[in-house]
């Protein structure tokens, strides 16, 4: 940024200031410090009020404009002789200002209308459309364009510094005004960026010509994925539930690497009503369940695969308890996630300090589409959000000719939940409402199918167990068999029944190997791609 000049750099006293803000908080108490500085007040509306009933001082706008608010609120601050206190420029318009009796305003405090707020709260249209502000964002940017003379508060949290400014200097620096210049454009576009987001899902089905994304920066990471990358976690969306949003009760700093695997974590753990527990490792779930209980439904996930659980993160879908505390206590766990945790939880879970425990409501609802957005070389791919599965067993078209039975349509529903949260090409053998062999991530089909069978029965001979857990197992895959050989495979390592979209060209050839070994197998008709 060029140096400012050395006019631009004197301190300019407050003498004058305008105070509209729809939150309250602190107010009172900030502009009493003002008046105690011997700085006059100029408001609107509630907050004129709010300063009045405190016993200060305060001109209404609508005296300084010479018209009265009106349009039920809408016009009341768009007047030459408050946008000319703001923008006007302290040496060359002075002579301009004086002749149209336009006074200089030396300090914005302005919040605005709670758009998100509504939104958030489900508002209906109109509702949501009469908190649009207009007049707030105007006096916003005017303000911050002319920060070379005027300062702009857009946040409650920088009250005490500005106060302590003023006390320290008799008034603000540039250094001052350019932050909170830089702030207050930041909040503009962030509102703006919020209402064009809730309109274009009106208008656009959530694609729309342009795409503007803002984020609230909730904090800093030590670093990236490694260390030489540099990193912090923003809050999108105040609709949306999720890691995002969580509180951290206890524990180490999150990382970037633990905050995608909770997000992985989480994500699946929302596929479920049943109580369940999802483990997470480098992404993908390393084991998943679902029990009477969270104790239960965590020893079934972590038989499924123990050594890749070591160092992983765990989801439950119910409130933390005491007894799944326990479950996991003996095995190193990086974060766990659940949408509460009870007093007895976490005095078991305080003996692990480094345990990072986080509670965020289970509320990824079916119907949340949403955006997901992900940055390639110069630009951003958006897609809508995968949502959770919404199949029943009368969603299931049969290939074969002998149908599942309603054991196995039950683990072939668990399954295909589950896949849909590992990385494609995806394969997962279930059993009992509990995954029994996950293979993830390899190019060819067959090879996931090879890798989960293999990690079944290398978690069985860690066990000591001389039977096949894959023995009696359904099998799901996130896309099409593209041959038989996967399919084969999967046959011979135990599954009895598969699930998959079906599609392929081969369908033919897929089925038929099926029927040649006794197989059941559905198809759902949807793809999970998960790249």
């Amino acid at each position: 940024m060029p140096m400012a000049d050395a006019s631009e750099r004197s301190i300019i006293a407050v003498r004058r200031a305008l105070l509209s803000v729809s939150d309250k908080g602190g107010l009172v108490d900030f502009a009493r410090a003002l008046a105690g500085h011997g700085v006059d007040l100029i408001s609107t509306g509630g907050t004129a009020k709010a300063i009045r009933d405190a016993g200060l001082a305060v001109t209404d706008v609508a005296q300084v404009t010479g018209f009265p608010e009106m349009m039920s609120g809408r016009v009341k601050t768009l007047h030459p002789v408050v946008h000319g206190g703001l923008l006007g420029r302290r040496d060359e318009d002075t002579a301009v200002m004086a002749a149209h009796g336009i006074e200089p305003i030396d300090l914005l405090v302005v919040d605005l209308y709670p758009f998100e707020a509504t939104v958030v709260r489900g508002a209906g249209y109109d509702e949501t459309v009469e908190n649009i502000d207009i007049g707030g964002p105007a006096m916003i940017r005017s303000a911050a364009k002319n920060h070379a003379a005027v300062a702009v508060i857009v946040d409650p949290a920088d009250y005490a510094d500005v106060l302590d400014e003023i006390v320290r200097t008799g008034g603000t620096t540039i250094d001052m005004r350019q932050r909170l210049a830089a702030k207050a454009y930041a909040r503009t576009a962030a509102y703006d960026a919020s209402i064009a987001g809730w309109f274009a899902g009106h208008a656009y089905d959530w694609l729309p010509e342009r795409l503007i994304v803002a984020g609230q920066r909730k904090q800093l990471l030590r670093y990236g994925e490694n260390p030489h990358q540099r990193a912090a976690l923003y809050v999108t969306s105040e609709l949306r539930p999720g890691v995002a949003k969580a509180r951290q009760l206890q524990g180490k700093e999150l990382s970037y690497n633990n905050i995608l695997d909770t997000d992985a974590a989480y994500e699946a753990m929302a596929e479920f009503d049943a109580p369940a527990c999802v483990i997470v490792k480098h992404g993908n779930p390393c084991g998943v369940a679902v029990a009477e209980s969270l104790a239960e439904a965590y020893a079934k996930a972590n038989r499924c695969d123990p050594v890749s659980a070591f160092g992983g993160v765990v989801a439950f879908n119910r409130p933390l308890n005491k007894g799944a505390a326990a479950a996991f206590a003996k095995v190193f766990t990086e974060v766990v996630i659940a949408p509460a945790a009870d007093d007895a939880a976490l005095a078991a879970l305080a003996r692990k300090s480094d345990l990072r425990v986080l509670v965020a409501d289970a509320g990824a609802t079916t119907g949340d589409a949403g955006l997901v957005v992900r940055g390639v070389a110069g630009g951003l791919l958006v897609q809508t959000r995968d949502a959770p599965v919404a199949l029943a067993a009368t969603d299931l078209r049969p290939m074969t000719r002998r149908a599942p039975t309603a054991v196995e349509v039950d683990d072939l529903l668990f399954a295909w939940r589950v896949a849909k949260h590992v990385k494609s090409n995806a394969i997962v053998f279930a059993k009992g409402g509990a995954t029994v062999g996950i293979g993830a991530g390899q190019m060819s089909r067959v090879d996931s199918v090879r890798i989960a069978a293999w990690k079944a029965e290398e978690a069985a001979r860690a066990a000591g167990e001389t039977a096949s857990r894959l023995a009696g197992s359904v099998v799901a895959s996130d896309a099409f068999f593209p041959f038989a050989d996967g399919l084969i495979a999967a046959a011979e390592a135990g599954a009895t029944a598969a699930i998959q979209p079906g599609g392929s060209k081969r369908d033919d050839e897929v089925i038929a190997a099926a029927d040649a070994r006794g197989l059941a197998m559905v198809a759902t008709g949807v793809r999970h791609f998960r790249h």
